[in-house]
């Protein structure tokens, strides 16, 4: 490897082909000469005539010098490395101050593998860096595949053919059109990079054992018990046969393709195996094995290099410390983990990190019918993790439902993206441990936050996943999605044939916020003929959207006749049906509707064993149709805001204060500004003489506030002094607030035109280490921040999600007419929300944003006052406009999980 300039560094990069292939980028260095000279060697005489326009079969001593030699500003170049080879390069070259000239070539071997549109977006990235505004290419029209690339990217091309060359120009700001080009891409090559580990076809176990005991042994008796379509190939140096497999000392050895291995072997040595799969062309690695970051500073190291290891050779890894990967599908039957539970097949996809819990969901899920389209337990999640899944799963028919059981979440930003997206086809039901304690899980390489809980419901909520608190939840709910349709509405029916249990229903459904009419109590002798007439008129009432029935059977009675008229009428219903049977827990033989392989299919009812337990599932189901049926917003344009203003303004202020400063009150009046935020104007007072020449330099109507910290955000305590209209008002003002109890001799006073009256609100707008940008709205005051009553948001944020933040909080009817009071201007609100969303998307070098005090009436706000810190950040660096794949933690960054 070569060494990189510490001022580029951000630029290298792990990234993923379009065929789910790994490989790296990075700048050229003067190092790369000699893999420079042998990756062109390797290039067609066709390729270098369409790149240089000439017959170039060699290049000169001085044309490599040229080549890898850059200064990274006005002359950039980036490589593309697989197993540390060349196999691509792309450059652009300044013309003038704005203007540069791009162009690629890619070795013939790896062409058609996106490759060209990943270095254009790279280096596309680093022009935005240096103040580049806009390429040009000249490309032969001879060159099909290179003009389809510009014009496919999204970016506003125009062209003109001139002495046989055609000559591109395109402005680099992305647009909505790139960066959805660009997302589509990202999408299309991590959906391939997983489906081709579920989709394997042959599987070497790397540690395959004769001992009945051992995890390689379990590993393959897995495979093979499990009917697997594929080949199984076992892997032991030091045997001939295990499990009447024959056994090879290495996977070199193996005479055949090898997609998938699956590694169980001592951590110390899954490097060498790692190298050994490298070499036979394994695709994905699923590494059983322990003793990696879950064991302290040793594990960490060996993790990273495990990770570094497996990327520089383009394969992807499943753990390590993981319990492993199950893929139900009839032609696939894959169950490349240490459970012995094949579930049964179904339409819901399960990712969980926890090798432990793992084996407990997969008996739990067998025990209740719910059936699995496929199953990951990444552990260490060191590559592999709860996004690749998203991805994989948002273009795959086979799953209908998603569950996650998250311990931790490595890129909480990228997260609520895809979940956002995905959430609007499928239903995403998400449990998030350590909601008290914010604890991460050992191994796990998470970077610190300082953002509460309530930041991580607000993405939860933002995106439509669906929190629950368990895991018997997270099945409670799955069970209705997997089986039944979607619900209308909250109006919900209960049929059963004790009063007792009717009245326990609607009390919950009520207490769940479910509209719930008379229950229909059939009496205890009720029999199937009863039942089917209750149920059938129920669910023919425009009324109701979904039905609850509850069965105890009679003495010697044992319900299968109900059984039958529920589940023929689950089969035929547009309708939800929820029960409880039996007190049955899932979804009983009796009331299932057998799909094609004979698991539980669509119109099974599933039950539960308190009625409680079923209606709580409801109103989760219904929550999260209400969400998926509405209007989700439109994000705000860029175009009305002067960003690059801000940006401007942020740069000098970073120059000047290299290790970050608080902004001055005309840099925060400036940077508002520059996204539409016009903040009220102040004067600092020192003494009574400066308050009255400021009083009479405003025009008066103005108010004498004193600002010091303790003050902030506290109205008991008296700080300001209003309607002062003259000279005589002001020396009033001053004597006697300087006399008043609490006022220190440190206390800045200022003076300001007096706003109208109305409610005062606070925004706030952070940079998280761990989730970005945070921007939170509440009601300004001590008893609002005693009470955690704040809303949050993270942007990129729609007007929906902007109007939800409002009427979210618990002090909302405040601003809505709170008791016959005038309501104020809520548009106002959500418009200062989105405006600092979009501030804070822009600029992460703003680490520190509080709006406070602004008033707000019927007739408009007023922001107040507001205060910023800027401190350098390269964490979001270009990461809405390129794409990479998660880079290992570093040392500042918590290692658990």
């Amino acid at each position: 490897m070569t060494s990189t300039p510490p001022w580029v560094e951000h630029w290298e990069a792990d990234v993923l082909l379009k065929d789910g292939r790994v490989a790296q980028i990075r700048a050229i260095q003067p190092e790369d000469a000699d893999d420079f000279v042998a990756f062109y060697s390797r290039v067609s005489d066709e390729s270098k005539y369409l790149r240089f326009f000439a017959p170039y079969p060699t290049l000169s001593q001085r044309d490599v010098t040229r080549f890898t030699t850059v200064d990274h500003d006005r002359r950039v170049a980036f490589v593309v490395t697989v197993q540390d080879h060349i196999i691509a390069v792309g450059r652009y070259d300044a013309v003038d101050d704005d203007e540069a000239e791009v162009a690629f070539l890619v070795e013939d071997a790896h062409q058609g593998r996106g490759i060209s549109q990943l270095l254009l977006e790279h280096l596309a990235q680093a022009g935005r860096e240096r103040g580049i505004r806009q390429f040009v290419a000249e490309v032969l029209p001879a060159n099909v595949r290179m003009l389809q690339v510009f014009r496919e990217m999204g970016y506003t091309v125009s062209g003109e053919l001139a002495e046989g060359v055609q000559r591109l120009t395109f402005p680099l700001d992305p647009t909505e059109t790139a960066l959805g080009v660009m997302r589509a891409r990202e999408q299309r090559a991590e959906a391939a990079s997983i489906s081709r580990i579920f989709g394997a076809r042959s599987v070497a176990v790397v540690g395959a054992s004769r001992r009945q005991d051992s995890i390689g042994q379990a590993m393959v008796r897995n495979l093979v018990l499990g009917d697997y379509s594929g080949s199984v190939y076992a892997v032991n140096s030091a045997a001939e046969a295990v499990s009447g497999l024959p056994a090879y000392k290495t996977v070199s050895d193996i005479p055949h393709d090898v997609d998938l291995a699956i590694v169980a072997v001592p951590a110390e040595s899954v490097a060498d195996v790692v190298l050994d799969c490298a070499a036979k062309g394994v695709h994905g690695l699923v590494v059983i094995s322990a003793g990696f970051a879950e064991e302290g500073a040793e594990g960490r190291q060996r993790q990273r290099r495990l990770l570094g290891l497996s990327r520089s050779y383009g394969l992807r890894l499943v753990g390590p410390n993981c319990l492993g990967i199950i893929n139900t599908a009839s032609d696939v039957r894959l169950n490349a983990s240490l459970s012995p539970t094949m579930p049964p097949p179904g339409r819901v996809g399960f990712f969980c990190q926890s090798g432990a819990l793992g084996t407990a969901i997969l008996e739990s899920v067998s025990r209740r019918g719910l059936g699995l389209s496929t199953f990951v337990s990444a552990g260490n999640r060191a590559d592999v993790s709860g996004n690749d899944l998203l991805q994989y799963w948002q273009e795959d028919s086979a799953t209908e439902v998603v569950l996650l059981y998250l311990e931790s979440i490595g890129n909480p930003r990228k997260f609520s993206r895809l979940a956002r997206r995905l959430s609007r086809e499928k239903p995403i039901v998400a449990v998030k441990s350590g909601r008290t304690t914010q604890g991460v899980p050992v191994g796990h390489a998470v970077k610190r936050t300082a953002a509460p809980q309530w930041a991580v419901d607000a993405m939860f909520r933002q995106a439509g996943v669906i929190q629950v608190d368990t895991l018997e939840e997270m099945f409670d709910v799955a069970q209705i999605l997997a089986h039944q349709p979607l619900p209308s509405g909250n109006r919900v029916a209960v049929v059963g044939n004790s009063d007792a249990m009717g009245l326990l229903v609607a009390d919950a459904a009520t207490a769940s916020g479910l509209r719930v009419g008379q229950p229909v109590a059939l009496g205890a002798g009720a029999g199937p003929e009863d039942f089917e007439i209750a149920i059938e008129k129920a669910l023919a009432n425009p009324d109701v959207d979904a039905l609850v029935v509850v069965y105890i059977p009679p003495l010697n009675q044992s319900g299968e006749e109900v059984a039958q008229v529920l589940a023929a009428v689950g089969e035929q219903s547009d309708k939800p049906i929820v029960s409880s049977f039996l007190a049955s827990e899932g979804v009983p033989e009796l009331l299932r509707v057998p799909d094609l392989e004979g698991a539980a299919g669509r119109g099974s009812v599933p039950s539960y064993s308190a009625p409680e337990a079923a209606v709580r599932a409801l109103a989760r189901v219904v929550n999260y149709a209400e969400w998926a049926a509405r209007e989700h917003g439109e994000f705000r344009s860029g175009h009305e805001f002067r960003s690059g203003d801000a940006r401007a303004l942020v740069e000098d202020v970073l120059k000047a204060a290299p290790r970050g400063a608080i902004l001055s009150t005309d840099q925060v009046h400036d940077l508002l500004a520059c996204y539409g935020i016009d903040m009220w104007t102040w004067i600092n007072v020192h003494d009574e003489a400066e308050a009255v020449a400021a009083g009479e330099s405003l025009g008066w109507n103005v108010v004498l506030k004193a600002g010091s910290e303790h003050l902030r955000a506290r109205p008991d305590l008296a700080h300001v002094w209003r309607g002062i209209t003259d000279a005589d008002d002001m020396r009033k003002a001053w004597r006697e607030m300087n006399t008043w109890v609490g006022m220190r001799r440190d206390t800045q006073f200022f003076v300001q035109k007096q706003a109208p009256d109305g409610v005062a609100v606070s925004f706030s707008a952070t940079e998280d280490p761990l989730f970005g940008p945070l921007v939170s709205f509440g009601l300004a005051g001590a008893p609002s921040e005693l009470l955690g009553d704040r809303a949050y948001g993270i942007p990129p944020l729609t007007d929906v999600d902007a109007e939800e933040m409002i009427s979210g909080l618990r002090s909302a009817p405040l601003l809505y007419g709170y008791r016959g009071a005038e309501p104020v201007d809520v548009n106002a609100l959500e418009d200062i929300i989105l405006r600092l969303a979009a501030l804070k998307d822009d600029l992460p070098e703003v680490s520190e944003l509080d709006v406070e005090p602004v008033h707000v009436s019927a007739d408009g706000s007023w922001v107040l006052s507001a205060r910023a810190k800027v401190t350098p950040s390269e964490d979001r660096r270009g990461e809405w406009y390129v794409r990479r794949l998660s880079q290992p933690a570093g040392a500042g960054d918590t290692l658990s999980g």
